[in-house]
């Protein structure tokens, strides 16, 4: 009578090959748990130099925004100053011109009228 289930694992000796990929493959996930353990610990021994830097690279930052923002603010400066002489000519020139059509249309509904007479 054999006792032994069907389908159950059989006693066998394991080949040398698969002895020596378990190893590898063992040595392999301690290596990366090492490494990572190692990483961890390197960065949680220096929180002060994340923050410096993390400091340091803002300031560098804000220091370009800065200067973009002066640039932006002259350019605006400087056609807030100039612009408004344009401005004022190109009104007078709009002014001028509005009395100018204004007679000549005068002058044509006379004609017309003449005309029609």
């Amino acid at each position: 009578v054999d006792l032994k289930r069907p389908g159950a694992p059989r006693d066998r000796p394991a080949s040398s090959a698969m002895k020596s990929a378990a190893r590898a493959l063992l040595l392999l996930s301690s290596a990366g748990a090492v490494g990572a353990v190692q990483e961890g610990t390197a960065a949680a021994a220096n929180p002060i130099r994340k923050v410096v830097t993390l400091l340091q690279n803002m300031q560098t930052k804000v220091t370009e925004e800065g200067k973009r923002e002066k640039e932006l603010f002259d350019k605006f400066m400087c056609y807030c100053k100039t612009s408004g002489g344009d401005l004022d000519k190109s009104i007078a020139a709009a002014e001028e011109k509005i009395a100018n059509v204004d007679a000549v249309l005068k002058e044509k509904q006379e004609r017309k009228a003449q005309l029609e007479a």
